[in-house]
């Protein structure tokens, strides 16, 4: 089985990741904006933006779909 080394994102990167997590966090219901919700979203812009995803507008919507049913 054959693995990809993990990617690194430098402080700006992930502070800029952030801002897009806090941005679809406020698109979703007020009832799933719970910490676990948020973390769902997270792993999700990260999972894809590690994968090679820049666009933050796919990347919001990514977050906004996985956060949309809570964390479930």
């Amino acid at each position: 089985m054959s693995q990809i080394a993990p990617q690194k994102f430098d402080a700006d990167y992930v502070a800029h990741l952030r801002e897009l997590l806090d941005i679809a966090v406020e698109q979703i219901g007020p009832q799933h904006r719970t910490p676990a919700t948020k973390a769902k979203m997270a792993e999700t812009i990260v999972r894809s933006a590690a994968d090679g995803v820049t666009d933050a507008h796919h990347l919001m919507r990514q977050a906004v779909r996985a956060g949309e049913d809570g964390a479930a």
